[in-house]
């Protein structure tokens, strides 16, 4: 009769390796790691009248790179200056990954409005805003909508009335009584739709529908504007947009041969705005060879101030990240899209 097999933890070695590699590698944890993204050239984003930028050196927006983490990234993110891990609530609040992509792609769309906005009234180009309805940023658990409903489409009417605001909608809603029926017309994918409830009471006490809504505007012109961004989302290419599309609207070669990245938001009256993770678009702007860098010089109200002693503003935080990466690239500060183009004025040529 044959012996059996003694079996040994040695035999089993490699598997348990294979499998601890892709426990600590591969294997995906509920957290993402955010780090420096990409500088991408806004000469392949926008177009005006068909024409593209052809004048020398570039305007460059940058990203934050967001990725699903591992027990590898990680651990790596913990000991790097420019990785950080996030948990989902952090990243996304509390929207669903559909409706986060939605809301990003809202930012975006109203970004690249804002920015046309800005460089036609600049370069003395007439235009329209048109009023297309009350975005949805976010639905009320409680309210009698959800469901019916989604985050990114666009309501265009309350009980058949239209409006010129998201104001005058609520002004409107103000004027009914909590528990009462109103229909919804609003935009899914393109379709117009509509959804009957109730109004819910909200924490001011007034009527609502229960939804978190913002103003969806269209800015139309004899003069096209083209702006595709692709996948990227986000409202923080606001300013970087403005510059180049102010230089194809008036052919001036502002940037004189060259290269320059930045970031920030950008509103009707030209302020530029705060963005997050501006310390990894600084190393991404640095190590794609940009000579540069435009920052948000934002205002902290005292009572920020009081609740986060310690925040920097957005210009403060690039000028720290530059130097821990020691980068040649000159980082400026900008408050309006004007400082921006008054510091260009001022540029020698490359």
């Amino acid at each position: 009769m044959k012996d059996k097999k003694r079996f040994s933890l040695k035999s089993f070695l490699p598997y348990i390796l294979i499998a601890l590699f892709a426990l600590v590698f591969v294997v995906r944890i509920p957290y993402y790691i955010e780090g420096p993204g990409s500088t991408e050239n806004l000469k392949d984003f926008v177009t005006v009248d068909g024409k593209t930028d052809d004048s020398s050196g570039g305007f460059y927006l940058t990203t934050v790179g967001v990725r699903k983490a591992t027990i590898a990234t990680a651990i790596f993110a913990h000991f790097s200056d420019f990785n950080e891990l996030v948990s989902k609530e952090e990243l996304m609040g509390s929207s669903t990954n559909k409706e986060y992509e939605q809301i990003q792609k809202y930012y975006m769309d109203s970004s690249q409005n804002a920015a046309i906005e800005q460089a036609m009234k600049l370069a003395g180009v007439d235009y329209e805003m048109t009023f297309k309805g009350v975005y949805v940023l976010t639905i009320d658990e409680k309210s009698d909508f959800k469901g019916k409903i989604a985050v990114g489409d666009t309501v265009t009417g309350v009980d058949g009335k239209t409006f010129k605001s998201s104001e005058e909608l609520v002004a409107y809603i103000k004027g009914l009584k909590v528990g009462q029926e109103v229909t919804v017309s609003f935009e899914h994918d393109g379709e117009e739709k509509e959804a009957t409830g109730d109004l819910i009471e909200l924490s001011t006490k007034n009527p609502g529908i229960g939804i978190g809504l913002t103003d969806h505007t269209e800015i139309t012109s004899d003069t096209s504007v083209e702006i595709d961004a692709g996948s990227i989302g986000g409202p923080s290419a606001g300013l970087m947009f403005t510059l180049e599309t102010y230089e194809l609207l008036t052919n001036k070669n502002i940037r004189k041969g060259h290269e320059i990245a930045g970031t920030g938001t950008i509103n009707s009256e030209g302020v530029v705005g705060r963005i997050g993770g501006i310390d990894k678009k600084v190393v991404t702007a640095s190590q794609n060879g940009a000579e540069i860098f435009f920052a948000p010089d934002d205002e902290i109200s005292e009572e920020i101030r009081e609740e986060n002693p310690d925040i920097k503003t957005n210009y403060e935080e690039a000028v720290e990240a530059g130097k821990k990466i020691n980068t040649e690239m000159k980082i400026v500060p900008v408050k309006t899209v004007q400082d921006a183009l008054d510091y260009l004025e001022n540029l020698e040529e490359k």
